[in-house]
């Protein structure tokens, strides 16, 4: 089976085995687990934040993040189609008591314009605008890697209004790759960022939230509120320095993607977006199937991809699929399709 439904099925590598086995453990609610300590270290290094917080999920540290930055009652600011509008079960609204104005940004980024004409001054009758969410790469308008300009523009709008800005950067590193830039100038113009262990860097469970020191420590309080306070996580924390080793890696996953999505143009009904890093978004209308169709004749020939819209199917690289994988993903889903005359 070739499983291209997302980057979060990478499974963790000797290497990631046997550090998760010697790893040095304590309690980390008290602060005394020494690998957990490191990887938060290193992690807030590597975005060029003051301090960072090791989380389960990037799903947990956007909440985290969200419930710090605003007051219950106050507006977000989020592209429609970001992953905390979509994927995050309303998170906003239950877990911190926020709304959210949704929207439709350009690469999903709103524009300063977008971002004055949208914000929500604080008065008798309204709670005002209390933050604003970014996402790189933007993972359903197709993995697209955002450029660190339209970042700052976008954050230096939301902070001429004294709004503070979340960086959702799940994959935060592809980004970075595909774009030949550091990973701290991404995060430099936002307050608060996330990444993930779990999905391209190939680490079996986590994601970090980093920002200041003051915000840390408030985003350290709240995790324990989410129940996300963890005992000795050295044991999985581990694995994640492994994984801030394989950021290089990712610029394999981006060339397969391009192969992928070379091929897989080539089929009947296949319009393809030309891929920015390790996401292919295909529109299958072409063939006359909706996608979930699409997707079964894929899994009778052990291809696995995803939906991402009635006609749309996702397909994600990583460090498990092979070139040869890609190949062989590309002559079974011509057997499925057939080629475009």
């Amino acid at each position: 089976m070739i499983d291209l439904r997302s980057d979060t099925v990478t499974t963790p590598d000797e290497a990631m085995r046997e550090a998760a086995a010697a790893a040095e453990v304590g309690d980390d609610v008290y602060g005394e687990d020494p690998t957990v300590n490191e990887l938060e270290a290193r992690a807030a290094e590597a975005v060029g934040a003051e301090a960072a917080l090791y989380v389960p999920s990037g799903t947990m540290g956007n909440q985290i993040a969200a419930r710090v930055h605003a007051d219950r009652g106050q507006e977000v600011l989020a592209d429609r189609k970001s992953h905390v509008v979509k994927y995050e079960l309303g998170g906003f609204a239950q877990h911190a008591g926020l709304q959210v104005r949704t929207l439709d940004a350009d690469r999903g980024v709103p524009t300063p314009e977008q971002i004055e004409s949208n914000s929500v001054v604080e008065d008798l009758h309204r709670p005002g605008t209390g933050l604003l969410c970014l996402e790189n790469t933007h993972n359903t308008r197709g993995g697209l890697a955002i450029a660190p300009d339209a970042i700052a523009a976008a954050a230096d709008a939301a902070h001429d209004r004294d709004v503070p800005v979340h960086l959702d950067g799940a994959r935060l590193f592809n980004a970075a790759t595909a774009l030949d830039v550091p990973a701290t100038e991404l995060a430099d113009p936002v307050d608060s960022v996330m990444f993930c262990l779990s999905k391209g860097l190939g680490a079996p469970i986590g994601s970090m939230l980093a920002g200041s020191a003051e915000f840390v420590e408030a985003a350290r309080r709240t995790r324990k509120l989410f129940g996300g306070g963890m005992r000795q996580a050295g044991i999985v924390a581990a694995p994640g320095l492994r994984a801030l080793e394989n950021v290089d890696d990712l610029a394999i996953d981006h060339e397969n993607a391009r192969r992928l999505a070379d091929g897989l143009a080539t089929l009947d009904g296949f319009d393809v977006q030309p891929p920015e890093t390790n996401i292919v978004l295909a529109d299958v209308s072409g063939t006359g199937l909706e996608s979930t169709t699409a997707l079964d004749r894929l899994r009778d020939r052990d291809v696995l991809a995803s939906a991402m819209g009635p006609t749309t199917v996702r397909f994600c690289t990583h460090r498990d699929v092979s070139r040869e994988d890609v190949e062989r993903a590309i002559d079974r889903a011509a057997d499925a399709f057939g080629r475009a005359d």
